[in-house]
């Protein structure tokens, strides 16, 4: 799943083009949010020579995914084309940003960012564990071998809420090894919870940030789902749902202060929209990769595999949004990841966890690259541009850019 080393070799550079974009990106629908400097963040389609304005077709992700086939519409659009792709990606890098030029945003605005938790039984198994470690680093190794003599490492077949998910759970109860994070990885109800608030996503290129009290954390490679009001996906990004697993580790009622955070939230670079070329079944079969390089030579390498997720992406939307719970202006899901890395980096027994400098590039084919880089939350660039803000800059724009 994972693996590490520390080399020699340089971190790793800022994507190019052809890294950022779909390898099948001359059919690929994408869209993204622009950046104008002094007209501020602008609807766009996304091709590989060209980022064209989408403002007289929707004024916001929010309102291009309620319409019926968002995919053709946005085929048909013939909108201004605002800067070549090639600039806008060079100009998302912030150490070198010139502020007369364009760059990306995270894809999505007005939804609401949820995440789906504990969706691999890999990932389930490290939440049991930093619970029984109390987020405790040191102890991690040590408990995990604990519960993997109990539980076992190959949960993979039992299906969440099915009666051998049951008979287990009476098992695991039994035994004094129940836990929270298992009635959700195991149980019928998956575990949905606010990642953060609508507009602070940050997106490809931009600084991630860890609460500055945390010693051990690590990324977390998600695919997104983009869902209308209806809760219809008509499409999917990527993300990076930073995890402070000392915090969470130490009590649940921590995953606030654990996951929502300045800059702790990423996605992008684009969401593509479903067509005769890319649907829900493309997304089931999607592998991501990500990689890791620190500023010392230290380099990490993993993957999460969505053929491997215990719940169906359909069935977690639905139980996101719908009779229960509306959201108007649609939503975006993670969908959680089979990744969780136990390998040392500062010492033995210590696991992994980031220093500032990490850089983070997620890519699967079909979907690009997102890139960022890590800081302390306290360090990247405070959250200032919210819904108010975005009111306003529609408000100002007289007549749309078509």
């Amino acid at each position: 799943m994972s693996n590490s080393t520390h080399s020699n070799n340089p971190q790793q550079a800022f994507p190019t083009l052809a890294q950022t974009m779909p390898t099948d990106a001359a059919q690929a629908v994408l869209i993204g949010r622009l950046w104008v400097p002094g007209l501020g963040p602008h609807l766009v389609r996304v091709t590989f020579d060209a980022v064209h304005d989408l403002s007289a077709l929707a004024l916001t992700c929010s309102d291009l995914l309620e319409l019926d086939n968002p995919a053709e519409k946005v085929k048909q659009h013939i909108g201004k084309v605002l800067c070549s792709t090639a600039l806008a990606v060079a100009n998302s890098q912030p150490c070198l940003r010139k502020p007369e030029h364009p760059w990306f945003l995270a894809p999505c605005d007005l939804q609401a960012i949820k995440a789906a938790g504990v969706t691999f039984v890999a990932s389930m198994l490290e939440r049991v564990i930093e619970e029984q470690a109390r987020g405790d680093a040191g102890k991690a190794e040590s408990v995990r071998q604990a519960v993997v003599s109990v539980m076992g490492e190959d949960l993979a077949s039992v299906v969440p809420g099915s009666p051998q998910a049951m008979k287990l759970k009476e098992v695991l109860i039994a035994q004094g090894v129940w836990s929270q994070y298992l009635e959700v990885g195991i149980g019928p109800d998956a575990e949905i919870f606010t990642k953060s608030q609508a507009m602070s996503s940050v997106g490809f290129g931009a600084d991630v940030g860890l609460h500055p009290g945390s010693v051990w954390n690590n990324p977390e490679p998600e695919i997104v789902l983009a869902i209308n009001s209806k809760g219809q996906v008509h499409g999917v990004s990527m993300g990076n749902d930073v995890n402070l697993r000392d915090f969470e580790g130490r009590s649940a009622l921590l995953l606030g202060k654990a996951k929502d955070n300045n800059a702790s939230c990423s996605i992008g670079p684009f969401i593509r929209l479903f067509d005769a070329h890319y649907s829900i079944d493309d997304v089931r079969q999607t592998e991501l990769a990500m990689t890791v390089q620190g500023p010392e030579g230290f380099v990490m390498q993993g993957s999460s595999s969505l053929r491997l997720i215990s719940r169906d992406p359909l069935d977690l939307a639905a139980q996101a949004i719908g009779a229960n719970h509306q959201y108007p202006d649609g939503l975006v899901l993670f969908l959680g990841t089979m990744f969780a890395p136990t390998q040392d980096r500062h010492g033995p027994g210590l696991g992994f966890t980031h220093v500032v400098g990490d850089t983070v590039a997620i890519s699967t084919p079909q979907l690009g690259s997102l890139f960022n880089r890590v800081t302390t939350s306290d360090q990247a660039p405070p959250w200032t541009y919210g819904v108010r803000s975005l009111m306003r800059d529609l408000a100002q724009r007289a007549r749309p850019l078509a």
